[in-house]
């Protein structure tokens, strides 16, 4: 697993490339709890590029979610496949997480 970040405006934008399973949710999850420690106040999370995540992915971006808006801060999904847009539909969690079609989008609500 990669992961690549970059900001944009107000926003940091974490990119993972790759699965996100048991094994790669540790780095997922270092990278964005690194960025919630820094108070970032608007978080994109870009999965167009993760074809695959499992619960402990999932498990991931709730942690990161709760903990960003702990501060008063943002955490969004961005360019969901359609694998894993099944799994955010399935655990309904994707009426928690706000989910952008694409970066562009996702940029204009910060």
């Amino acid at each position: 697993m990669k992961i690549n970040t970059r900001t944009v405006d107000s926003a940091v934008i974490i990119e993972p490339i790759g699965d996100i399973d048991l094994y790669s949710s540790i780095e997922v999850r270092k990278t964005v709890l690194s960025l919630v420690k820094k108070q970032v106040p608007f978080l994109l999370i870009d999965l167009g590029r993760v074809e695959y995540m499992d619960s402990s992915g999932v498990a991931t971006l709730v942690e990161g979610l709760q903990a960003t808006r702990a501060y008063g801060g943002q955490l969004a999904l961005v360019n969901l496949g359609s694998g894993v847009k099944a799994v955010f539909e399935l655990s309904r969690l994707d009426k928690v997480f706000e989910i952008y079609e694409n970066l562009e989008e996702a940029i204009s609500k910060c």
